[in-house]
């Protein structure tokens, strides 16, 4: 529950920077996993999940965001 709060409370440029990091740093783990230099396969799994947690924040706000630009459209149209 605390990474959901963690998450939540950075802001849309943190949020692209935390995820840019992620996906480079399971980049470079798939290279080690193939080359055979990894010796923490877990650490896979865990960027991997991390990833998929930021994904999901960012939906969540764009999701909002144009709900909120629905509601505004419905109500000029009002």
């Amino acid at each position: 529950m605390a990474k959901k709060q963690i998450l939540t409370s950075l802001g849309d440029t943190d949020l692209l920077e935390r995820l840019s990091d992620a996906k480079e740093e399971l980049f470079n783990l798939r290279f080690q996993l193939v080359t055979g230099q990894l010796e923490n396969h877990t650490r896979v799994r865990e960027v991997k999940k991390e990833v998929a947690r930021l994904l999901t924040e960012m939906r969540v706000r764009e999701i909002d965001a144009a709900e909120a630009l629905e509601a505004v459209g419905e109500e000029v149209a009002d």
